[in-house]
This record gives C-alpha cells, sequence and structure tokens, in this order.
C-alpha cells in the first residue's frame, strides 16, 4: 500500500486515477477544487477529501503537511483557458508545481508524478516520436506544461525524490463525474454527438492525426510508475499512449461501426458540419506519426483496452445516464 496525494482529483482524468489507484488498496488523498464532488461511491473510496485553491500558500502548505510516499500532480488549466492572462496561466499551471516540490524537497516523498502533455512536441512529423524528440511548444498550454517539466527535471537532480514526466496523448472513456470537463476531448465528444443526436459530425476534413488511450490503460500506466523500483535518473519522462495513431475520420467511421453493433442501425457521417460521408475513403498509405511507448512498455506496461472497446464502454454510460434520468 502506498500513500498517495492526487492534485486535481475531481478532474476528468485525477477522478479516474483516484478510483483505480484506491481500487489496488493504496491509501489516497485528493485535492479538489472548487468543492468536493456529490458522489457517495467515489468518495467512500478516498482516504480523505480536501477542498481549496493549490495557489493558496496557507492551504498547500496544509496539504503537504501529511506525509505521503507518491505525490501525482494533475491541477492545470485545459488549452481554451491557457490562453488567458500570463500570471494567472502561470500560478496556475507552472508556480504549484514548484512550490510543492519545494515544500516536499526535504520530506521523505518517493516519487512525485507530472502529468504534461504530448503537445510540448508542437507539429509532429510523419515519424517514430521517442522521448528524445525535441520538444516545441506552439500554444500556451504546451509552453507552461514543459515549463512544469523543467522544475520536476531540475528537482529530480537537486533533491532524492524521484520526479517523472508523464506526457500524454489524447485519452477518452467515460467520466466519474457527469459534469467533468471531457467532452471537448474528441472521442467523447463524437460518442455523444452519436448517442444523443444519432449523428457524428466533424468540424474539420477529418483528417487530423492522433494517438488515443482509454483511461484504463492510463491507470495501468501511472501503476506500473508507482510500482517501478530503479530511478532512471535524468531519463525521467514517458509517453503514455496507445503506439497507434488515427484520422478523426477513421475514429468516426469505427464510432459509427460500434453504434450500429450496439443499436442495430445505421447513423450518417458529417465533415466540415454539413457535408454527408457516403462511403469512408480506404485506409491511407501515408506514413502517420507513432508516439514511442518502449520505455514504459519495459516496466510491463501493454495498452488492453482498444478503440472499440472503449467507445463500447462510452456508449454503456450514456445508456445508463438515459435510464438513470428517466
Amino acid at each position: 500500500m502506498k500513500r498517495i496525494l492526487i492534485t486535481g482529483g475531481n478532474g476528468y482524468i485525477g477522478a479516474r486515477l483516484s478510483f483505480y489507484l484506491a481500487e489496488k488498496g493504496n491509501e489516497i488523498t485528493v485535492q479538489c477544487y472548487p468543492f468536493v464532488p456529490d458522489n457517495k461511491e467515489w468518495a467512500r473510496r478516498m482516504h480523505k477529501i480536501v477542498a481549496g485553491d493549490i495557489r493558496d500558500d496557507l492551504f498547500l502548505n496544509e496539504l503537504v503537511s501529511d506525509k505521503f510516499d507518491i505525490v501525482i500532480h494533475l491541477v492545470s488549466l485545459d488549452h481554451f483557458h491557457s490562453q488567458k492572462d500570463p500570471e494567472t496561466v502561470l500560478s496556475i499551471n507552472v508556480l504549484p508545481t514548484w512550490k510543492l516540490l519545494y515544500s516536499l524537497k526535504s520530506s521523505n516523498l518517493q516519487k512525485f508524478i507530472y502529468f504534461s502533455t504530448i503537445h510540448v512536441y508542437g507539429a509532429l512529423p510523419a515519424a517514430q516520436i521517442t522521448e528524445e524528440q525535441q520538444p516545441n511548444p506552439q500554444n500556451a498550454y504546451a509552453l507552461t506544461h514543459l515549463l512544469s517539466e523543467d522544475i520536476c527535471s531540475y528537482f529530480n537532480r537537486i533533491s532524492d525524490i524521484q520526479c517523472i514526466n508523464l506526457r500524454l496523448s489524447n485519452s477518452f472513456g467515460s467520466p466519474v463525474f457527469q459534469d467533468a470537463n471531457c467532452w471537448w476531448l474528441v472521442i467523447n465528444d463524437l460518442c455523444r454527438n452519436a448517442f444523443f443526436e444519432k449523428k457524428i459530425v466533424i468540424s474539420s476534413d477529418g483528417s487530423p492525426v492522433r494517438d488515443f488511450i482509454h483511461y484504463t490503460d492510463l491507470c495501468e500506466a501511472v501503476n506500473c510508475l508507482i510500482s517501478m523500483d530503479q530511478n532512471n535518473g535524468e531519463n525521467n519522462c514517458y509517453h503514455v499512449s496507445s503506439g497507434r495513431s488515427y484520422t478523426i475520420l477513421k475514429i468516426a467511421e469505427i464510432i459509427a461501426s460500434v453504434y450500429k453493433n450496439v443499436f442495430g442501425s445505421e447513423i450518417p457521417v458529417f465533415i466540415n458540419k454539413n457535408e454527408k460521408i457516403d462511403r469512408f475513403p480506404a485506409t491511407s498509405s501515408k506514413e502517420r506519426f507513432i508516439i514511442d511507448n518502449s520505455r514504459l512498455s519495459a516496466l510491463h506496461y501493454t495498452p488492453s483496452v482498444s478503440l472499440e472497446e472503449g467507445i463500447k464502454e462510452l456508449f454503456y454510460y450514456f445508456i445508463s445516464l438515459k435510464e438513470k434520468h428517466a
């Protein structure tokens, strides 16, 4: 059993991760903001739930006054809100990382796991992307995550804490809390569109390519890192990905196929918001990027949830919501 603090524990990933790690027998403390969610099934699995603003120094100092083995830091603004004024963005996306590690550097903390993003690379080339790829952030969201990565790497060098940077690709799957900020995620959005609107609408031409990983595999990846004995020193960055890439149009085709299997009927797919697809094009032979996860795979991590299984899980989540509110 590990004593684990998860910041941003009421967020989409934080809620799933805290639930998963608690089920593994760990003692989980979660920091929530601005309030504790009303979900008894989730709450009863947590050792401690605290609500407060991580920007508040008094709250932060009280938060870390307990003794933890692991801290998993998830607090961050999303892409859209990271375009706010620099002072606000830095105060949420960067400074808490520094303050947490500064406060914890003299403790007996074993590991600090920071959730970063694959977006630190900017536009991905048609190649296999390893953790050695040179970052090239193209927006404030990516830039501030890279800054926090540098802070983690600094404390990894100067303290006894093993600081790990996770570069996450694109997660998907149902949330613990219905009002979670997860419906802008591509697969979540298209599946919700399919279920409630009986159609799939892609706002682009469908050509962008993404790597998608289900939250179950994401949680298992974190568990592998928690269980890891060795300290890889300056090689403290890990990709969390499926290792496969798809166009958004291909994702829409898979969603439409799963929908037909689950509900027994076909739904239309539109690109550029109103152009109906009558026939999906054959798979392109154009080379796609691969977000390499071999560094994590060496820790016995293997993604196990297929796109089809994850999409079906989302549809059954929507069915349960509909039945609950019927």
